[in-house]
């Protein structure tokens, strides 16, 4: 594909890395120097100019663009680019990131001819709030054609190795000793495993019941450290459930401005220096669960390891970076995606599906799922089709009337039957051609 990149940002910069392995692509910014960085360590070809100006795109009129993708630090910027985008090349598709989620209850997407939108801070957001439901989980993932989901949870409960026999779950992903695969269809589980679970809610709730770690059967009260404007929406979300939050923050201005937006329904607690005294004056030792949310990953870890010491069971931290996903992972953080990283996983995976394919990333995108929606007037629809013989690292499903089936040599394709297939990073493009050729 011709892919057209507006920002060299962060996360301009993540999806080019990627993107440009497999697709032509180019990248616009007026900040020349980090143009010129990517130049020197990206395959993709630098545009300086703004993405705002019509000029800008007047250099590639001499080319069609698959995709546009609007990623720059400005809501308005990447609106405008969209419109003038448009109007001056040709383009077949667009996806734009956005923070004020204004925008998607307002017709201006459809006028500014946007065709599909991120918002990645209620994409953070919506993943803690997800957490109220599975306490004890470590994350919450939801899927476009099932009703199933994907949840992993630490098994610091376990006393000692269990054969485990699933039950309206399957265990799609085991990270044991920091390393991750795909199970065997019969597999046993060892203490301290991060497992992942595909399937039924209530069956899953029982497993994270039984095997789950000392956290609180229900979250009930909140610390949140940061009030930008990720925090202010992770303690609005709380509080719209009845939850009992706490935000506290350095700066005594994004305190007030918090305080106003959250109608004063957070107690909010300036903090500049120390907020170890808190926990006692304060009684934060108390909180269900801990949230660093600030804008610093190093900050965030700092704050959770705190929370650690102080007694919290359940601490989580933001990742911007994905650099540092593992540091937080090894030190038995909780990590949920901050809404850069968010943005960059969202448009990937938007990228790569389709209106009967979706892809998505789990374990810090060391695991890759793929669903294959089989409509009614679908080619496929009731005939045979062969199974991938079976490797280690992959595991092929069934989903047909709320049932997980286990596929081994072919599959008897019915309308409504949804194909999903679960692999590690080394077994993925195996897996999406196969998917992708069905």
């Amino acid at each position: 594909m011709n892919i057209l990149i507006a920002g060299a940002g962060r996360v301009g910069y993540d999806l080019a890395k990627t993107l440009s392995s497999y697709h032509n692509v180019v990248v616009i910014d007026r900040n020349e120097l980090a143009l010129h960085s990517m130049h020197e360590s990206l395959d993709i070809l630098p545009l300086f100019g703004d993405v705002e100006d019509p000029a800008t795109y007047q250099k590639l009129l001499d080319r069609q663009f698959d995709l546009f993708i609007a990623v720059t630090n400005r809501d308005e910027a990447n609106l405008i680019s969209v419109t003038i985008a448009r109007d001056v090349i040709d383009i077949q598709k667009t996806i734009i990131r956005l923070k004020n989620h204004f925008f998607a209850k307002s017709s201006l997407m459809q006028k500014f001819g946007i065709d599909d939108a991120i918002f990645p801070i209620e994409l953070t957001t919506n993943t803690l709030l997800n957490l109220l439901n599975y306490p004890k989980a470590n994350n919450v993932k939801s899927f476009k054609y099932t009703d199933k989901k994907l949840i992993s949870i630490r098994l610091s409960k376990l006393d000692g190795p269990v054969e485990l026999v699933p039950h309206g779950y399957i265990v799609v992903g085991i990270e044991r000793d920091r390393e991750f695969f795909v199970p065997n269809r019969s597999e046993t589980i060892y203490p301290n495993d991060l497992i992942y679970l595909f399937g039924d809610d209530i069956s899953i709730l029982k497993f994270c019941k039984t095997y789950g770690g000392e956290e609180a059967e229900s979250i009930e009260n909140i610390v949140i450290f940061g009030a930008e404007k990720l925090g202010i929406s992770i303690a609005n979300a709380y509080i719209q459930e009845g939850k009992s939050v706490k935000l506290i923050e350095k700066d005594l201005n994004s305190c007030k401005e918090a305080n106003e937006k959250l109608s004063g329904e957070a107690m909010v607690l300036h903090c500049k220096y120390s907020t170890k005294h808190l926990y006692s004056q304060e009684g934060l030792e108390h909180a269900d669960i801990v949230i660093a949310a600030t804008n610093n990953d190093e900050y965030n870890i700092i704050k959770c390891l705190e929370a650690k010491e102080r007694g919290i069971k359940k601490v989580v931290a933001i990742n911007h970076d994905l650099e540092h996903y593992e540091l937080m992972h090894s030190l038995d953080i909780v990590v949920v995606r901050g809404p850069k990283v968010s943005a960059y996983n969202a448009i990937l995976e938007r990228i790569h599906s389709s209106s009967i394919v979706a892809e998505r990333n789990f374990c810090g995108g060391k695991g890759h799922i793929y669903l294959y929606k089989i409509l009614e007037n679908s080619t496929i629809a009731q005939k045979e089709v062969k199974v991938p013989k079976w490797q280690e690292n992959m595991a092929i499903y069934l989903i047909r009337e709320g049932a997980i089936l286990e596929c081994k040599e072919s599959i008897k394709c019915q309308a409504e039957d949804l194909v999903v297939a679960f692999c590690t990073n080394d077994q993925a493009d195996f897996i999406e051609r196969w998917i992708h050729n069905l």
